[in-house]
């Protein structure tokens, strides 16, 4: 198993920058791919941003490129979201996914692991 828990979630201007980290433990080894997954009430999760086990491959959602980052440092099992220019409709709660598979899927029945998720407000 692979726990993940995330933070850095909390309130701020559009305009604003905010950066998610996502630590993993237990079977890290199982946390091959990784990413990013946002949800508002009533909405289905949404994908927001994956990386590949390597750190060195990525994808983006249409809506968050050019302003959310995604990395991650395999010696601090550790996974970022660095999200800049934030706009009202990026508010949500952000869930960090991880799958012991290669493949980066953008949908979230494609992820075994999932963490608690954070909140992210960006007023107007």
């Amino acid at each position: 198993q692979v726990q993940l828990v995330e933070s850095g979630g909390g309130l701020v201007q559009a305009g604003g920058s905010l950066r998610l980290s996502c630590a993993a433990s237990g079977r890290t080894a199982n946390a091959n791919a990784m990413a990013w997954f946002r949800q508002v009430p009533g909405k289905e999760r949404e994908f927001v941003a994956a990386v590949r086990g390597t750190g060195i491959s990525t994808s983006y959602a249409d809506s968050v490129k050019g302003r959310f980052t995604i990395s991650r440092d395999n010696a601090k099992n550790t996974m970022y979201l660095q999200m800049n220019s934030l706009k009202p409709e990026d508010t949500g709660v952000y869930y960090c996914a991880a799958r012991s598979g290669s493949l980066v899927p953008t949908y979230a029945g494609g992820y075994e692991y999932w963490g608690q998720g954070t909140q992210v407000t960006v007023s107007s």
